[in-house]
């Protein structure tokens, strides 16, 4: 009993380094991005050894890759949430569209998974992540859209990839608007009357 006890505690405490490390690499890579972001200094923000930051990740790609699904992450909780609120499908899909793309007015969301994403981890990695999280979420509000008789039936897989695309493209020009807050109402409405087109 006592080495399960002690096997337990050492497996807390290897989960607390790891997600210390997460949150230190979203406040650093997000602040400062990717290449002026080393590894030494999430250690140091996280509390830990450099000598620990590489036991757990190995090295700073794989942990921008955790920073980034972190992110993910947390969208996908937001969207989950805006859909549970709503009763109808259509309103649901609506909802998440506007909040991905209000996501996108945090800076350290547009650095790490709209800006050094895809130039770190490479598109196919970004793609198979997004399929994971948001992608795999909006999916779904498609299903559910299509059974109620709001959508038509289809390629939802490709048609939902479509959707998302506009959607980062949208994320984009957030990105790289020298006054993003300003412009996301015009965003979030051209984005309504992207996917008002889909609907039945």
């Amino acid at each position: 009993m006592g080495s399960t006890m002690i096997r337990r505690t050492q497996a807390e405490r290897s989960d607390e380094t790891t997600a210390r490390l997460v949150r230190a690499a979203r406040e650093l890579f997000g602040a400062g991005g990717y290449a002026d972001t080393s590894i030494d200094a999430v250690a140091a923000a996280a509390g830990v050894t450099k000598g620990a930051a590489y036991h757990h990740f190995g090295g700073k790609p794989a942990l921008f890759r955790a920073a980034f699904v972190a992110e993910l992450e947390t969208v996908d909780a937001e969207l989950l949430r805006v859909a549970a609120e709503e009763r109808d499908p259509w309103a649901a899909l609506r909802r998440g569209c506007r909040t991905f793309l209000g996501h996108c007015l945090d800076p350290g969301f547009r650095q790490i998974v709209l800006l050094d994403g895809p130039s770190v981890l490479g598109w196919e990695t970004v793609r198979a992540i997004e399929h994971e999280h948001m992608l795999r979420v909006l999916l779904d509000g498609l299903r559910l859209a299509v059974a109620v008789g709001q959508a038509p039936d289809g390629d939802l897989p490709a048609r939902a990839q479509l959707v998302f695309g506009a959607l980062c493209e949208g994320g984009m020009l957030l990105a790289r608007s020298a006054d993003p807050a300003a412009d996301l109402p015009r965003l979030a409405a051209e984005a309504d009357r992207f996917l008002e087109a889909l609907r039945l």
